[in-house]
Parts: C-alpha cells; sequence; structure tokens
C-alpha cells in the first residue's frame, strides 16, 4: 500500500480537493444564514467557464480568477433573490439554476468560439504553482505545500478566516442567528434579508474561485459540463460538516484522496468505468454512516445489530 504514496497522489489529491474545499466553504456559508445551496455544481460550471473566457480575453490567469468571481456572484443573483425577496423554494432554485448553467455554458462555447465539447488555445493562460525551494524535495511534506497554485493556499486560509469570523466575532454571531432563528434576529435589528443576499454573493464569489481552479489551475481548458460532480460532493461534504468550516474541510480531503486514488488504480489497469465511481461511492457510504450515527444518537432505541 506504500507504493501508491506517492508524489503524483498526493499532488493529484490536494489538486482534487481545492475546488471541493472552497464550494463546500460556500456552501458552509450559505447554510449558516439559512439558504440551503444545491446550485453549487451550477456555480462551478460558470466560474469554470468565465475563468477561461477572462484568462482568454486578457491574457493573465489574475483575469480569468476576476472574471470567474464576477460571472459567478451575477450568477448568484438567482438564489440571493429568489430565496429572500421572492420567498421560493431554495431546491427547485437551485436544481434549475444547475440546469441553466450546463445549457448555457455549452450554447456560450459555441457562439464565443464556435466549438462544441472542449476549448483549448495557447492564449488561454493557466494558474502557476508555487514552489517552495526549501520543502520541494521532501517526501509528503514537499508534494502537498509545494506545487500547488496560490488558490490552493487561499482554500486553506479561507477555512481558518470563515471559522474565526463565524465563531469568534460578532458578525458571526449575527450571520449563525440569522440562519438558527431569523425571527429572534429581526427583533435585535437585523435585516435578515440583506445579510442573507449579501452572504450568498460572497459565497458565490468564493466557488468562482473553485471554478477558475478548476478550468486553469491543471489543464487551463474548458470542457462542457467539466464540473463532473464536485459540486454534489461539496453538498454533500457541507450535510457532513454541518455547516462547520472545519468539518466539511475534513470530509473534502477525503473526497480528494478518493478521486486521486481512483485515477491511481486507472494507471494500474483497472477499466476507468470502475475507477471513475470510487469518489461517488466513498460520498454516499460517508453520508449513510454519518446519518445512521445521528439517528442513533437522536433515538436512543436505535441500537446496533449484535
Amino acid at each position: 500500500m506504500l507504493d501508491f504514496i506517492t508524489p503524483f497522489l498526493v499532488n493529484s489529491a490536494v489538486q482534487a480537493i481545492t475546488p471541493l474545499l472552497l464550494a463546500a466553504l460556500a456552501g458552509t456559508l450559505c447554510g449558516r444564514v439559512g439558504v440551503f445551496n444545491m446550485a453549487l455544481e451550477g456555480q462551478m460550471l460558470v466560474g469554470a467557464f468565465a475563468a477561461v473566457v477572462g484568462s482568454y480575453a486578457t491574457g493573465s490567469a489574475l483575469g480569468g480568477i476576476a472574471a470567474a468571481m464576477l460571472a459567478t456572484v451575477a450568477f448568484s443573483l438567482i438564489l440571493a433573490y429568489g430565496v429572500t425577496v421572492f420567498r421560493g423554494d431554495a431546491v427547485v432554485i437551485c436544481v434549475g439554476m444547475n440546469l441553466l448553467a450546463s445549457g448555457l455554458t455549452a450554447y456560450l462555447l459555441r457562439q464565443m468560439f464556435g466549438v462544441s465539447g472542449t476549448f483549448s488555445d495557447p492564449a488561454i493562460v493557466g494558474l502557476e504553482k508555487i514552489r517552495i525551494a526549501a520543502i520541494n524535495g521532501w517526501p509528503v511534506i514537499g508534494w502537498i505545500f509545494s506545487r500547488q497554485t496560490a488558490l490552493t493556499w487561499v482554500a486553506w486560509i479561507l477555512v481558518a478566516v470563515v471559522t474565526v469570523v463565524m465563531f469568534r466575532t460578532p458578525l458571526g454571531l449575527r450571520l449563525r442567528g440569522v440562519g438558527e432563528d431569523p425571527e429572534a434576529a429581526e427583533t435585535m435589528g437585523v435585516d435578515v434579508t440583506r445579510y442573507r443576499i449579501i452572504t450568498v454573493l460572497v459565497a458565490g464569489a468564493i466557488v468562482g474561485l473553485a471554478g477558475a481552479q478548476l478550468s486553469l489551475g491543471t489543464v487551463s481548458i474548458f470542457s462542457e459540463d467539466m464540473s463532473a460532480g464536485r459540486g454534489w460532493i461539496a453538498v454533500v461534504a457541507v450535510m457532513l460538516g454541518r455547516n462547520h468550516p472545519l468539518w466539511a474541510a475534513l470530509a473534502c480531503v477525503l473526497f480528494g484522496f478518493a478521486d486521486a486514488f481512483s485515477v491511481r488504480l486507472q494507471g494500474q489497469g483497472l477499466p476507468n468505468q470502475v475507477t471513475d465511481v470510487v469518489p461517488y461511492v466513498v460520498t454516499l457510504v460517508a453520508l449513510v454512516l454519518t446519518h445512521t450515527k445521528r439517528r442513533r444518537r437522536q433515538d436512543p432505541t436505535i441500537t446496533a445489530s449484535p
């Protein structure tokens, strides 16, 4: 088994974790203010497309990141105003957003670049890897902390920042109050609608970073539906973490290594039809085990079978 712990495996895992982590962090923020965000898949896809367009148009990876964040924030207005001002059902809105993102990006790909399926061009500038010479050759440590994009570092910094803000500041207290008891928050003078709209839009910007990492972090291309279920895995990570940034991050680490492990198994000769399902099987197993454990805590009459 130790032969599986290689630089390729660890680097692949870290690269897989980054978009999941950013999307899950966004979902956690939305969950804390009482908005169940199931549109992470569509938001990530919009961000990935906008990142490629921005990078192609400006000749800069930073331009791509900025375009991804702006486009995803604009796309998130549907959810932000749909669940607050128009009192729509969040699940229905999110399903519609996911379908819209899939169709819209495919349509724009044809209209803007005249191609279908995949768009690649030398003018697309990808994200550079940050190499730390002092630890670059270290086993495991160097593989994790070196040769990663800036967005990987940003993702983990954001986890720490969001955790501190959420649980150690008055702003975080108000955000949690909006999600846990909006009526009480209103009586304390908190504008629940405004807090929810702003939080959903901030979360949209974070998912935009996830999309930029997806399309510019490793391959510098855009493919139709390239989010490939990662947004749904991020939703599961939010559920497993119970809207806590640190627990959601640990779930993303598990799913990221499962994804990298599936790629490693494919390299060993297993058919891709088998290896591609590994991350989703791990996701479902983790969800079932967590749900079972919660039921046992809530209902003491449910005991483990002998």
